[in-house]
Formats: C-alpha cells, sequence, structure tokens
C-alpha cells in the first residue's frame, strides 16, 4: 500500500518586518516599578525587546507586532496602566479583498505551517461577496472515521492533469488498443503560479521550483526562467510560453511533463513547435477570465487541447474588455463548468483557475464550484512577507500575455532578495497548513477524495440563491427595490 500524502513542514520564522494587530497604551508615567512587574510574566515574552522591560521610563517605546491580545498584562498590572489597541499600521495594509487579518493569518502559516486557530472564536462575518457567500455541507462533522486530519480514514487530496479517455477499447484476445492516457497525477489540488504583481527572477523562480518538489506538485515558471533551471528541479517546473518571443522559445528544451502556452494569436503555431519537441508533454492553455472565456473553451477543446488554465485578476473577478471588474471567479467557474458538463465533454477537460485564492476554504471552494484545481499566486509572495500594498492592483505580466509585469517598488519584505531555501520552505508550510484545513473540509463533508468535490455544487448554500427564494416574492411586488 503506498504511503500516504504527508507535507514535511519546518517552523521557518519571516526574515521581514512584522505588523502586528495590536498595539500596547502604557501609561508609564505612573508606574510603581514593581518587582513583579506583569511584563515580565508574559507568556509571550512580547515585551523583551523593550529596555530593561519599560522599567526605565525614559526607554523607547516599541511596537507589540506580536502581542497575542491575551489581556493578561492589562488585567495583572496592579496600577491600571496598560491597555491594547489596534494597531492603525495594521489596518493600512491590504485592502478590501486582501485584509489584514488575511495577511497575518497567512504570514502565520507560514511560520508553522499549522492551522490558524483563534482562542476567542470566530467573530467575523458568517456571510459577504465572492467566496463568503458559499456555506459548505458540514452534516459529516460528528463521525469520528471522517475527523479530518484526525480520522481513522484516509482522504485522499490527489488530482490528474491531462486528456482522460472516455472509453477503452480492447481487441478480441484482450490486449488494450486505446493509447494510454498521458496523465500528470499531482498530490495536491494545488499549482504553485506566478504572481502577476512582480516581475519573475531566477531566485523565486527557484524558489517556487524547490517547494513544488516537496509539495509533489508543480510550479509554473516564465519560459526564460525553467531553461536556468537545474535537471533534478525540471520535473516540478511547467514553463510558461507566451509565443511569438524567440528567447521565450529557445527554452522550449526545458518542457518535461507539462508546458503552459499563454493563449493569443500564435497559440497553434507555439503548440506545435512544442509537441515537436517533446511529444509526451502536457500542454495547458491560459486564458484570461474575461466575457466569452467559455466560448474560447470550447473552440479550444474543438482543436485538441484538454487543459485550461483560466487567470482572473487579484481579487478573483472576471476582466472586461475595458479593464473592469466582472463577476466572481465562482460564478464564472460555474456557468463553465456547467456548459463542459452539458456539451457531455466535462470529465475530457482539466480546469485549472487562478486570481484571488488566499484562503484554504477558497481552494476547497473553487473546486466545488467546477475546477479541478487551483493556482496559487498571490498568497505566495504573501507567505514571504507581502503587503499587498494598495496601489500596486492586478497587473498582466508574465502570465496574463497581455502587458508588462510590473515589480513592486520599494518592497518592505524585500521579496526579490529573499534566499530561495528560506522562500520554499515558507510556500511550504503555507500549503501544508492549507492541505490540513482542505482535508477537514472533505472530512466533515464526508468525501474522501478531493476528485468527489468537483461541481459537487448540491453540497454547499449560495447565498444569493437563498436570498432570491426567500425574498424573490418581495422584491418582484416592490420592483426589485425592496421595502424600507
Amino acid at each position: 500500500m503506498p504511503d500516504r500524502y504527508h507535507i514535511h513542514t519546518v517552523p521557518t520564522p519571516g526574515r521581514f518586518y512584522r505588523t502586528g494587530k495590536f498595539g500596547g497604551i502604557d501609561w508609564r508615567e505612573d508606574c510603581s516599578r514593581c518587582a513583579n512587574c506583569v511584563k515580565l510574566r508574559c507568556c509571550f515574552d512580547v515585551y523583551a525587546h523593550e529596555g530593561v522591560h519599560n522599567r526605565d521610563p525614559l526607554a523607547p517605546i516599541g511596537t507589540l507586532n506580536e502581542c497575542k491580545a491575551c489581556f493578561s498584562c492589562v488585567q495583572g498590572c496592579t496600577k491600571g496602566l496598560l491597555s491594547l489597541s489596534v494597531n492603525p499600521e495594521f489596518l493600512e495594509m491590504g485592502d478590501d479583498y486582501w485584509t489584514p487579518d488575511i495577511l497575518l493569518s497567512t504570514w502565520n502559516q507560514a511560520d508553522s505551517g499549522k492551522i490558524p486557530v483563534s482562542g476567542a472564536g470566530y467573530r467575523g462575518r458568517f456571510h459577504g461577496p465572492g467566496f463568503d457567500s458559499i456555506w459548505t455541507d458540514m452534516s459529516e462533522i460528528v463521525r469520528p472515521t471522517r475527523d479530518g486530519i484526525h480520522g481513522r480514514e484516509y482522504i485522499s487530496t490527489s488530482v490528474d492533469i491531462g486528456p482522460k479517455p472516455m472509453r477503452l477499447c480492447f481487441s478480441p484476445e484482450g490486449r488494450l488498443l486505446s493509447p494510454p492516457a498521458e496523465l500528470l497525477e499531482l498530490q495536491l489540488p494545488a499549482v504553485l503560479d506566478l504572481d502577476p504583481r512582480i516581475d519573475s527572477n531566477s531566485r523565486l523562480a527557484r524558489a517556487r521550483a524547490m517547494a513544488a518538489r516537496d509539495l509533489r506538485t508543480v510550479a509554473m515558471v516564465a519560459a526564460a526562467e525553467a531553461a536556468g533551471l537545474s535537471p533534478d528541479l525540471r520535473p516540478f517546473v511547467v514553463p510558461v510560453f507566451r509565443g511569438g518571443d524567440a528567447p521565450e522559445l529557445g527554452a522550449i528544451e526545458a518542457v518535461d511533463r507539462m508546458a503552459e502556452l499563454v493563449d493569443g494569436p500564435g497559440l497553434i503555431a507555439l503548440a506545435e513547435a512544442v509537441r515537436a519537441a517533446t511529444p509526451g508533454a502536457i500542454l495547458s492553455i491560459r486564458l484570461r477570465l474575461a466575457p466569452g472565456t467559455g466560448d474560447r473553451v470550447m473552440a479550444l477543446f474543438r482543436a485538441g487541447f484538454r487543459v485550461f488554465h483560466l487567470s482572473a485578476d487579484l481579487h478573483g473577478r472576471m476582466q472586461g474588455e475595458d479593464g473592469s471588474a466582472g463577476p466572481h471567479i465562482k460564478d464564472a467557474l460555474r456557468v463553465i463548468h456547467g456548459d463542459l458538463v452539458g456539451a457531455g465533454v466535462r470529465d475530457e477537460v482539466t480546469l485549472i483557475v487562478s486570481g484571488g485564492i488566499a484562503l484554504a476554504e477558497h481552494m476547497a471552494k473553487s473546486i466545488l464550484c467546477g475546477a479541478d484545481l487551483v493556482g496559487v499566486d498571490t498568497a505566495l509572495s504573501v507567505a514571504l512577507g507581502c503587503r499587498v500594498c494598495r496601489g500596486n492592483g492586478p497587473l498582466q505580466g508574465e502570465a496574463g500575455g497581455d502587458g508588462a509585469a510590473s515589480s513592486c517598488s520599494r518592497c518592505p519584505a524585500g521579496i526579490d532578495g529573499a534566499d530561495a531555501a528560506y522562500a520554499a520552505r515558507r510556500m511550504v508550510n503555507l500549503m501544508g497548513a492549507w492541505h490540513s484545513q482542505l482535508i477537514e473540509v472533505l472530512g466533515a463533508m464526508g468525501i474522501r477524495e478531493v476528485r468527489r468535490l468537483r461541481g459537487e455544487m448540491g453540497r454547499a448554500i449560495f447565498m444569493e440563491e437563498i436570498e432570491k427564494e426567500a425574498f424573490g416574492d418581495l422584491l418582484r411586488v416592490t420592483g426589485g427595490q425592496g421595502v424600507a
């Protein structure tokens, strides 16, 4: 029996400046200089970096970025001098989608590789836009044999990429006549994708490849960077070709098991060149998720392509022709998946989706809406310290094919200069935490393999549909305006 898939995580503290959620307010002028100061008893040793534990009233004040808000110091101070507040710098990070809490949670998961747990319980919203409008079926959560990572049953998270034959043909003697299926099996339903906001470089490309090797998945790497990687990393690398660029076309020899081609005018010629150089390679077509993408998928299917990578913007939105944000990726996925099912070809197609995959639950919900697996891009940069700084919106770079990539200038985390081994370990830790959460979700839903989760929309509740069903008559009577 094969060994169970397990991601080995190693605690890897971040080397970047960490902005904490809470800040302390210390009225040290009235301090009594207690011999047994509550700051000395901090179980997280948060105050250790302050001069003599702040016993000197003239000592500089440091931000408590590691504070866990346990309030033991606030309650234990005999003079009542300490209090906590939310750090204003923390609230300035990210944007409405990549919220400060998501960034901090991602940093913590990349530190330890463990599932984030809040001792105070979940105090957020139970409904919102995008993925937050999906409730998953947790009816099997009480079954002890399917209790996620603690259960006795093995839950498979492996997926296949490539064309799948719908039937097998045999000769009268029982000899198999159908050609063997060229499938790439991944143990994790996620690939490590390019971040379209950041220029690719050899160090980050090597880090993604090293992480993919440890995770037993693949990493999307710009073709020019893939050619410079060592041979031991080639099986875990998918070169991404834009087409029409002579230097990139010269990197076709870097293709090992799979290549990704950005959709464009020279797509067919580029596909023929890659197939001629590597006949057994799987070809994936990268498409910008926009109006008409479903029709383009069907057209390329008829042309012989079977693997499609649908790329949304930074916030998981469909991109309009004028650059405006359209429907969320979950809605676009349901339509494209339904069209493929209606055409009777869904099982022959592999759908990879990326853009806006910020949490482990987004991976599970994307698969539930019809994807086979997801591409993780910006979250990997966040694991290295990225704050998704405001003003650096989604750009079409090497992965998008219709614009120039842009580096985040003056990055406080220094992502471009990160050591490859360090970056790879942080990526592995993040995906290890996501893998554990995916198993928890599958176990709670009573699903023993992630392949069965694909398109299982009957196992979820979509708030838009529930609201329409509950208040549809009311909205129709009031002309869609509702009532005060």
